[in-house]
């Protein structure tokens, strides 16, 4: 009988994955850190994109879990989701609302959020799948990261 040997993630999806998670986030936080808003405006956004990431990994691993056979409650996996859409709702309700950003300015902030929490899923699955294959195939040539 033939081993196949399971595949990870390639090393350049999981560096790009990294990559655009800084790029989103640090992109966000120059935006925060150079707008002419009050220091509690600035702090519900940071902590908006913060909630938001959160919310997108729980659902990602919910989702996974799930599809494992791992038991994931209805009302967690529930939560997860209304977290992710509440996150959302926030952000747009706050960017609707604020006086003084220009229209680009608020679809800068609108991109590096959205290009945030997607690259968490990806960072999130990248290493979930990493974690399965060095399980599976033991320690070894073919470890992408070491999570």
């Amino acid at each position: 009988m033939k081993m196949i040997e399971m595949r990870g993630p390639s090393i350049a999806f999981v560096m790009v994955s990294w990559v655009v998670l800084a790029a989103g986030m640090i992109a966000y936080f120059a935006g925060l850190w150079n707008s002419d808003m009050e220091l509690n405006e600035k702090g519900y956004y940071l902590v908006v994109l913060l909630y938001a990431l959160f919310s997108v990994i729980s659902v990602q691993k919910s989702v996974r879990d799930r599809l494992e056979g791992v038991p994931v409650t209805n009302i967690y996996y529930g939560l997860a989701w209304a977290s992710v859409i509440a996150a959302i709702v926030l952000l747009g309700v706050g960017l609707f609302n604020v006086e003084g950003l220009e229209p680009s300015e608020k679809g800068f902030f609108a991109i590096s959020f959205v290009m945030s929490i997607f690259a968490a899923v990806a960072v999130q699955k990248n290493t979930r799948d990493t974690e399965e294959i060095n399980k599976a195939n033991g320690p070894g040539p073919s470890d992408v990261i070491d999570a």
